[in-house]
């Protein structure tokens, strides 16, 4: 068994998460092999000692461009078993988790299975961005988000692989700095392979600690999303177009209002001017009341901290799809 990763600047977590691998209840032999991006960060440091401290069963090896897909490519380079199994930097698996990625993929037959990216939060912040990042009206109904039953699916998080799969289609592609995982699933679909969802795999994940990192991040899944869509157009659906469609209704809005205010210093204030702000009204209320509902049980500050989290997934989700550019 190898589980592959590539990390770079994790050195708030990576202990916990190479540790967790490591004490897999797999009967047989597992190997981590962990290409590490330059951090700036103690990362590789730690990375190094851990290998000193489990010879065998940690490896550590460059990734120089720091890029996911590279690095992912360059960890499974290094891997020696036929099943394959993805751990994310941010993630925390649990102890069964490995055992049970082998029995789905023994049981279904299906080339790659994966489960529930369950966001857990530790700071007030972290909580909102977790319980944005589980409701539907933050990520939409993609069940390895929110959960359900299992079966086949587009995609899963992270995944656990067949090896001659992965070989078969060419593993990652580089040239896709985010979404590589859906696009990787989706040549494995197009060979006839069948990707499973199990709600039985389920992954602690370490959110963004701040709203600006979690917009960087959805800004870069927004941007990479169009250039799969404009590179495979069928992937397509209005899940992927809800947001860039709420930011295109705030800018028409927003641009309405904007007009009303200059015809308002050489006269009055035109009565179609609010109609520019029925798409703000309307898409605040929605999240609000949507974003208090996801944070329910959560402190105050949390709970009140969710509506943000959304919008700010939402936002820069949909402004990152709009200013996508070609696929170079």
């Amino acid at each position: 068994m190898s589980v592959f990763m590539a990390v770079r600047d994790e050195e708030q977590h990576i202990v916990e998460t190479v540790e967790a691998v490591l004490a897999q209840d797999h009967a047989g032999p597992l190997e981590l092999v962990v290409a590490c991006g330059p951090s700036r960060d103690r990362t590789r440091e730690l990375l190094d000692d851990l290998a000193v401290r489990h010879p065998g069963r940690v490896t550590v090896v460059d990734n120089p461009t720091g890029l996911t897909a590279a690095g992912l490519n360059a960890a499974l380079a290094a891997t020696r078993h036929d099943v394959l199994v993805r751990v994310d930097g941010h993630a925390v698996v649990p102890h069964d988790y490995v055992a049970t990625a082998v029995a789905t993929l023994e049981r279904t037959g299906a080339v790659n299975v994966g489960g529930v990216m369950a966001a857990v939060g530790t700071t007030p912040t972290e909580e909102a961005i977790a319980a944005a990042m589980t409701s539907p009206i933050g990520v939409g109904g993609e069940s390895f988000h929110v959960g359900g039953g299992e079966g086949p699916a587009l995609s899963v998080y992270l995944g656990a692989f067949r090896r001659e799969a992965l070989d078969a289609v060419g593993r990652y592609d580089e040239r896709y700095l985010r979404a590589q995982d859906w696009e990787l699933n989706l040549r494995l679909r197009e060979a006839g392979g069948t990707i499973w969802f199990t709600p039985a795999m389920r992954v602690e994940y370490r959110p963004r600690p701040t709203l600006r990192r979690l917009a960087r991040q959805y800004f870069d899944y927004g941007t990479w999303r169009r250039k799969l869509v404009r590179a495979n157009p069928s992937t397509v659906s209005l899940r992927y177009l809800a947001a860039p469609i709420a930011v295109l209704g705030i800018a028409v809005g927003l641009l309405v209002l904007a007009g009303g205010a200059v015809a308002a210093l050489v006269g009055s204030w035109p009565a179609w001017t609010l109609v520019g702000l029925l798409p703000l009204v309307g898409y605040a209320l929605l999240v609000t009341a949507g974003g208090l509902a996801a944070g329910r049980g959560l402190g105050l500050r949390a709970r009140l901290t969710v509506p943000a989290a959304i919008a700010t997934m939402h936002m820069a989700w949909g402004t990152g799809f709009l200013l996508s550019r070609g696929t170079e």
